[in-house]
């Protein structure tokens, strides 16, 4: 059962001692993973306060604190961007409600990005991916080496491969990027790890704030560019890429490609949870994408995924499917 956005704020009450709430109205999608309102004290401040409702929703918002927690003040100021901090918990039931100071912005679609909004997203995330590695470290999040970034990808491709539903063709595109040394090598930085259009918070065309961190961790910077190919435009995938690397430099030549691959393999991880929970309409539609996806790569075969070629993968390739599984997870 929901809980009301008056509930939510008397329990705020309860977490922060002394604050004074003059208004509460529920924040965010109803039905969603979390009982969510944001809070105006009497101070003018404004407040978020979220109450998880399953399982798997209050373990995300336990590694979001630990997350939170690592990143210091000092990290903070090298970030061009607001992020949430914690400010007070509540028991409810044998779960807790958390309450985070509001970190201004708006959502925007990623269909609605233009090529201002782009450039602010690149320049965010390689900021993020500029950070220093040691406060992760510090804070025992995870550490992953290139190596071992590259054997997950492998796992996912040969788990997929397993269930006997990818086309033989797309098998083939991925097991050559398996094996193509050259994409793989690369220096992990920190990472978001969770990061999609959902995460970021924007004003005026830049980027003002970014939510949800429990993925935090040292890994493959590819890995919070992938959801950028969802994109209806390529220009703006183009430009946000651009904007990174004018920050990031060329260290990372092959940072677009495995992007590319990831997102790919976003379909076979559809897949793999449409078999792990035994739904058949999952399954159905992650084939239909995969399909979908082969189709296209066999209108491509010049283009693999390869460091060479990569790049000329155009978004048109994924984005459909992508919103796809974002809309159905």
């Amino acid at each position: 059962m929901a809980r009301t956005h008056l509930t939510l704020a008397a329990l705020a009450t309860t977490a922060i001692p002394g604050l004074d709430v003059v208004s509460a109205a529920r924040f965010g999608a109803h039905g969603g993973d979390f009982d969510s309102a944001l809070l105006t004290g009497r101070d003018g401040r404004h407040w978020i306060i979220r109450a998880p409702r399953t399982q798997a929703a209050e373990s995300a918002q336990s590694a979001d604190l630990v997350a939170l927690r690592a990143l210091s003040a000092g990290v903070r100021t090298r970030l061009p961007f607001a992020v949430s901090t914690f400010a007070g918990q509540a028991p409810l039931g044998q779960t807790r409600a958390v309450v985070y100071e509001f970190v201004y912005g708006s959502r925007l679609p990623i269909s609605g990005y233009g090529l201002e909004t782009s450039g602010s997203v690149g320049r965010a995330i390689a900021a993020i991916h500029a950070l220093p590695t040691s406060f992760v470290a510090d804070a025992g999040l995870p550490v992953l080496s290139a190596a071992d970034c590259q054997r997950a990808a492998q796992s996912l491709v040969d788990r997929s491969s397993a269930t006997g539903l990818v086309p033989v063709g797309l098998l083939d595109r991925w097991q050559q990027a398996m094996h193509d040394q050259r994409l793989w090598q690369f220096q992990p930085t920190v990472i978001n790890g969770a990061l999609d259009a959902d995460s970021l918070l924007f004003a005026d065309g830049a980027v003002t704030g970014l939510l949800g961190w429990q993925e935090l961790r040292v890994a493959d910077p590819a890995q919070d560019l992938r959801w950028l190919f969802a994109s209806p435009i390529e220009a703006v995938v183009e430009g946000a890429f651009a904007a990174y690397r004018s920050v990031r430099g060329g260290a990372d030549l092959q940072v677009q490609s495995r992007a590319m691959l990831y997102a790919e393999l976003d379909v076979a991880k559809w897949l793999l949870h449409g078999t792990e929970v035994r739904s058949t309409e999952i399954v159905d539609d992650a084939v239909t994408m995969l399909t979908e996806l082969s189709d296209r790569m066999r209108t491509d075969v010049m283009n693999p995924l390869a460091p060479a070629t990569m790049p000329t993968a155009t978004v048109d390739e994924v984005e459909a499917l992508l919103e796809r599984s974002e809309r159905l997870a």
